[in-house]
């Protein structure tokens, strides 16, 4: 490291240092966005429960704006379950982007700390 110019060594540490922030803020991002679809996933496995305890003769009714629409309790079970598959689906993707943001911000963190350690020891 020490036989680059300062020049070409600051930018490589500038490069370094956005990759590091640009990954944090991805990483907040995606954290952010997986909470809100957890609840609303846990709202859905709740929902689900309920109508598996009902007879199956009740009616149900699911909001459509400002009204209410009878459906059968069947079609109902499944319009929530396919709307939970989504969301896992959904969540399963947005945690591997986490784990890679994860991995590619200690990648970066520590080519940092290594670029610092040479640095101090060569001087």
């Amino acid at each position: 490291m020490a036989s680059l110019p300062d020049d070409t060594l600051r930018r490589i540490l500038v490069q370094i240092q956005q990759r590091a922030v640009e990954s944090k803020r991805a990483l907040q991002i995606t954290q952010q966005t997986i909470t809100p679809k957890e609840r609303e996933r846990r709202i859905l496995q709740l929902t689900i429960d309920e109508l598996k305890g009902l007879d199956p003769g009740v009616n149900t009714y699911k909001g459509v704006g400002k009204m209410f629409v009878m459906t059968p309790r069947v079609e109902m079970e499944k319009e929530l379950k396919s709307q939970e598959k989504e969301l896992t689906d959904d969540i399963t993707s947005l945690n591997k982007k986490m784990k890679f943001l994860e991995k590619q911000f200690v990648e970066a963190q520590s080519q940092l700390n290594d670029i610092f350690h040479n640095a101090r020891s060569n001087q």
